[in-house]
């Protein structure tokens, strides 16, 4: 093919996809703002500009969540925009044929992956622990009601108690918004410590603002208290850490800390290698929307099949986060489960496109 035609169907494609992506930020900008100011406006720290800002970290995250379907819908929507202008009718004229004019979209689609997970990704897992950052000096005052919390157990001496933390400062060493419950020797609840913060010291956590809760007694406020542990540091960060939390780059050596310490690498070897195969998968996207759009003006087809696109797209996406969710918990072998989509899905695109074109 011309390269002067192929830079311009990949230009086209590229202008389309960053349409796109403000259409969706400014979108989501607005639905998450009202949405954070709705749930936290009652805070006593909250204002508009943290509002604000508090948006604005977690969107990155939230547009990672959709770059899939903006492959697929940049990819119709560039095809069927050169279709109606009789753009591709007279490249097909000129004996170009569909696997050579679909190549610029397939290279756009994968260097927007490679985007995504170099440049998007990190500033996403960056944006998402400052938000809970804030989200957990916001609601530091309020008790913690332990929903969504991840917990880590430990046992010392005879004191046996899991605790909770909303955020995780300092690589490990400092927690927010902290729920401690301590056990007897007969696993039955004694008492449960609620703390704004926890900092972990050389063997105990430092609790700061502690409400201790204990059943038949009133509840007793202290400024601190001290929590005898064995935990290190590193063992607390790989143990609260969510895999979305953590960028593409950090992924190998948490992988190996991980490993380390004992802990099942599934979750995190099953974002790795989803990461890895995000290009791939907005390729298959793409095959899947040139699958919908390329006959769509030249035979006056029906707007059931670009719906009928829209929806392999979306059975595409929901077999992905399925079968991720598979390989998180062990189910699926973590590369079995971010790569079988991805072949079965660009597969099934070629195979209907070689269907159309070449019979």
């Amino acid at each position: 093919m011309i390269p002067t035609l192929g830079l311009y169907f990949f230009r086209r494609y590229a202008v389309t996809t960053i349409w796109f992506l403000i259409g969706i930020f400014a979108l989501v900008f607005i639905i998450d703002f009202s949405e954070t100011s709705n749930r936290m406006g009652g805070l006593p720290k909250y204002t508009v500009a943290s509002g604000l800002v508090m948006t604005a970290l977690r969107i990155p995250m939230i547009l990672m969540q959709t770059i899939p379907f903006v492959a697929l819908f940049a990819g119709m929507a560039a095809l069927i925009s050169l279709n109606r202008r009789y753009e591709l009718v007279v490249t097909r004229a000129a004996g170009v044929s569909v696997w050579q004019f679909l190549r610029p979209f397939a290279i756009g689609a994968f260097l927007f992956g490679i985007l995504a997970v170099s440049v998007l990704n990190p500033i996403a897992a960056w944006g998402t622990r400052q938000a809970q950052v804030l989200e957990a000096e916001w609601g530091s005052s309020r008790k913690s009601s332990g929903s969504g919390i991840p917990w880590i157990r430990q046992r010392y001496g005879d004191d046996d108690a899991i605790i909770g933390a909303k955020a995780v400062e300092g690589n490990g060493t400092r927690l927010l918004n902290v729920s401690i419950i301590h056990f007897d020797k007969d696993g039955r609840i004694s008492f449960r410590q609620d703390a704004d913060s926890a900092i972990l010291q050389d063997g105990y956590w430092l609790l700061n603002n502690v409400l201790e809760t204990r059943n038949g007694e009133l509840p007793k406020r202290s400024p601190t208290a001290q929590l005898r542990t064995n935990l290190r540091q590193e063992f607390v960060q790989e143990s609260l850490e969510k895999p979305e939390s953590i960028s593409f780059f950090s992924l190998p050596r948490k992988i190996e800390a991980a490993k380390s310490f004992g802990f099942a690498t599934d979750p995190l070897e099953t974002q790795f290698h989803s990461m890895l195969s995000l290009p791939l998968l907005l390729v298959a996207m793409t095959l899947i929307a040139a699958s919908v759009s390329l006959k769509f003006s030249r035979f006056n087809q029906s707007r059931a099949v670009i719906l009928g696109g829209i929806l392999s797209g979306f059975m595409l996406y929901v077999v992905t986060v399925l079968v991720k969710a598979f390989g998180s918990s062990g189910i699926v072998p973590p590369f079995v489960a971010a790569w079988l989509p991805v072949v079965v899905a660009m597969s099934l695109g070629a195979t209907i496109l070689l269907h159309q074109e070449d019979g």
